[in-house]
């Protein structure tokens, strides 16, 4: 029942309380965003969805624009959102619109699609998620072969209310206290280079 039905009820009604409840945060952090970075607030990119759909991922923005890595055009502000995940508070709106669940592997660039294994590409099977087995596990701070073997697993096994919602109090956990934000010696995340068997 809960991978027919009750998955996605979860996702709607609990999604749906969130966004209600953090209106006022959002707001400030849209304003604090516009002071410190300019136009636009939202910053919206193309990742993968389920089976590989495109869809229009969004986020408030944390780079400043022009040229360099992500390290250079990182601002103070930028790095702080991103410690504890407020910027990844608009993709409530992904996962009412069902484009995302609560919980599911992480959203990837369509780009990265011909990198996986079989193995790998099974992270695909379902929605992707704000929250996963991957980020529960240490976020950004999980190297890529280990992050994608734990996205699989989460993907082959049944859906359960209980590993959800552990899983969203798990990486709420990680994100208040900032760890796992970057991978060693990177801003954040390194891109995924080459297709590897795990």
């Amino acid at each position: 029942m809960y991978r027919r039905f009750g998955k996605r009820s979860f996702d709607v009604i609990a999604a749906a309380l969130l966004l209600a409840a953090l209106v006022p945060v959002m707001i400030g952090l849209a304003l604090l965003v516009r002071l410190a970075l300019g136009r636009p607030v939202l910053f919206r990119q193309t990742r993968a969805g389920r089976d590989g759909v495109p869809f229009t991922l969004l986020k408030f923005r944390s780079l400043r624009d022009g040229p360099g890595d992500d390290a250079a055009r990182m601002t103070r502000t930028g790095r702080a959102l991103r410690a504890v995940a407020l910027d990844e508070l608009p993709q409530l709106v992904n996962v009412l619109r069902g484009e995302m669940s609560l919980v599911g592997p992480r959203p990837l660039p369509l780009d990265y699609l011909p990198r996986f294994t079989a193995r790998q590409a099974q992270r695909l099977t379902v929605r992707p998620g704000l929250a996963g087995l991957a980020q529960a596990a240490g976020r950004n701070a999980v190297p890529w072969e280990a992050r994608l073997e734990l996205d699989a697993r989460y993907a082959e096994a049944p859906p359960r209310l209980t590993r959800d919602v552990w899983l969203l109090l798990r990486c709420a956990a990680l994100a208040a206290t900032a760890r796992g934000a970057t991978a060693p010696g990177h801003a954040t995340m390194p891109a995924l280079q080459t297709k590897k068997t795990i």
